[in-house]
């Protein structure tokens, strides 16, 4: 399987995430959309998941509540994901075991690994990084998970075909997404885009 972050980089990447203010939607969202297979959660675990510090998650998760996207109970001083939270966030029903996803995740190393190796291709993925509930240390971890969602960084190895500005943003724009498309193949367990630096802030498996 794809191996963990190392724990120095993780710690790093979380007290950078401490350091900021506000987190990022995305990385936010993320986080409710993993919270789909669990009843209740705390603010401690989302604080731990998102590398945030406890303070921003409580800021975080009052602006959170006044939008209507979670619950707070306050005998159990526990949080619920509401359905307009589920909603926003775009959770899906958990109904992919653990470990299919995670093979699904081993068979797209793999096509990365071969991809890199083919000179030939327009791109090249210097990182790629999944997380979702299929994590064991994910507050929705359980018996099924939903389709894990992966970032990769692509790296161009040649230049575009000529053209204007906008004919030329737009090409670049569909040639990323037809290779990525080309990874995911028709993997159902897999939701793939491109990386964002917040994806590396929060819990996640380093694929490459």
């Amino acid at each position: 399987m794809g191996a963990r972050l190392p724990a120095d980089e993780m710690k790093a990447a979380k007290r950078k995430r401490q350091d900021a203010s506000p987190p990022p939607l995305e990385l936010v969202m993320s986080f409710l959309k993993d919270t789909r297979g669990a009843l209740t959660w705390s603010t401690a675990a989302m604080a731990k998941e998102l590398g945030i510090g406890t303070a921003e998650a409580k800021r975080v998760l009052a602006v959170m509540q006044l939008q209507g996207y979670v619950k707070h109970s306050a005998a159990m001083d526990q949080w619920m994901t509401t359905l307009a939270g589920q909603t926003v966030s775009g959770s899906k029903k958990p109904r992919f075991t653990p470990e299919n996803v995670e093979q699904a995740l081993e068979d797209l190393r793999e096509r990365i690994k071969s991809a890199n190796k083919n000179a030939a291709a327009e791109f090249r993925v210097s990182e790629a990084v999944a997380f979702g509930d299929f994590l064991e240390d994910s507050v929705g971890h359980g018996a099924r998970a939903q389709a894990a969602d992966v970032g990769m960084q692509l790296v161009r190895r040649k230049a575009p075909a000529a053209g204007g500005p906008r004919y030329a943003k737009a090409r670049e724009h569909a040639a990323r997404k037809a290779f990525l498309k080309e990874l995911r193949g028709k993997v159902t367990m897999l939701n793939v885009r491109e990386y964002e630096e917040w994806m590396s802030a929060r819990s996640h498996r380093k694929l490459w």
